[in-house]
């Protein structure tokens, strides 16, 4: 397997964990991806309110690159942001808005068709491409004794539903469960974490983050698959345990199957990390050992 691969922004940034995490994970997995050349920012959140024009030349520019140098390859992205801004703009392509991109790409030389390879998210290519049982086959470390609490979060389910349902999403649990590890149950993992709001009206996100860790009582462990939702759940847990919910360990789906296929916390750059629990720490470390990594 062979995938276009564009990181995004934050992955080079806030979530360089998610970056290197993904990159040694797919690498165990024997899952080939090569960078995007030349990619530039989508546009994330903030550009449609700017511009409209803009919002969809951003990750037309992407798309169009990758149909110029990694032609017929399906575009994995670990951002949820991203993943949604570029399948969106798949989606809004009609003939005026193809023709509005191309003209503005036209000064690079550069030309969106609509025909390239498919905008995936990483867990849509980890739980369908790749598949759990694959993955369990190349597990080194069993995580027997951690619960694992999964949380999707909003962007890579809505509104576009494409590899799971996004009221009831189920697509990280069997991967988890190959992993050796036990799935926490609960009803948050698809409730929105405030996301911006933490910038704009913090108490409300606060509220949000609050509850989610409040459901994931019991788990030793939350993994997201959003660098936004981590960076709620991670870097402001410790403003939210006012609100009443208690502490728990954050990690990205990569790096607990990072962990899992045997590579080290340093590898899959777990320091990064900083809602890490002691409680989790020695769970993991009386996990089966790993094997030794060159």
């Amino acid at each position: 397997m062979k995938y276009a691969y564009y990181p995004g922004c934050s992955l080079q940034e806030s979530a360089v964990e998610f970056d290197q995490a993904t990159r040694a994970m797919l690498e165990r997995l024997d899952v080939e991806i090569e960078e995007i050349p030349d990619w530039t920012c989508c546009g994330a959140s903030a550009a449609d309110s700017v511009s409209q024009p803009l919002g969809h030349a951003l990750p037309a520019r992407n798309l169009a690159l990758a149909e110029k140098h990694l032609p017929g390859l399906d575009i994995l992205m670990p951002c949820a942001a991203c993943y949604l801004n570029h399948l969106k703009l798949t989606r809004q392509a009609t003939g005026a808005v193809t023709r509005e991109v191309n003209h503005l790409l036209a000064d690079e030389g550069l030309t969106y068709s609509g025909k390239g390879g498919r905008v995936r998210h990483l867990l849509d290519v980890l739980s369908r491409d790749v598949g759990p049982d694959a993955v369990k086959a190349r597990v080194t470390r069993e995580l027997s004794g951690l619960v694992v609490a999964p949380y999707y979060g909003c962007q890579a389910l809505r509104p576009y539903p494409v590899f799971d349902d996004p009221e009831h999403p189920r697509s990280m649990e069997p991967v988890i469960e190959a992993l050796g590890a036990t799935v926490h149950p609960w009803r948050r993992g698809n409730v929105c974490c405030g996301a911006s709001l933490m910038a704009t009206h913090k108490d409300a996100a606060l509220a949000s983050v609050s509850a989610i860790l409040k459901a994931a009582a019991g788990a030793d462990v939350i993994v997201t698959v959003c660098s936004m939702c981590q960076m709620n759940l991670d870097a402001y847990q410790s403003q939210a345990l006012g609100h009443g919910a208690s502490a728990v360990a954050v990690l990205y789906l990569p790096q607990l199957v990072g962990l899992a296929l045997g590579l080290s916390p340093r590898e899959v750059l777990m320091e990064k990390n900083l809602a890490i629990t002691p409680s989790f720490t020695s769970k993991l470390e009386q996990t089966g050992s790993a094997r030794a990594v060159s």
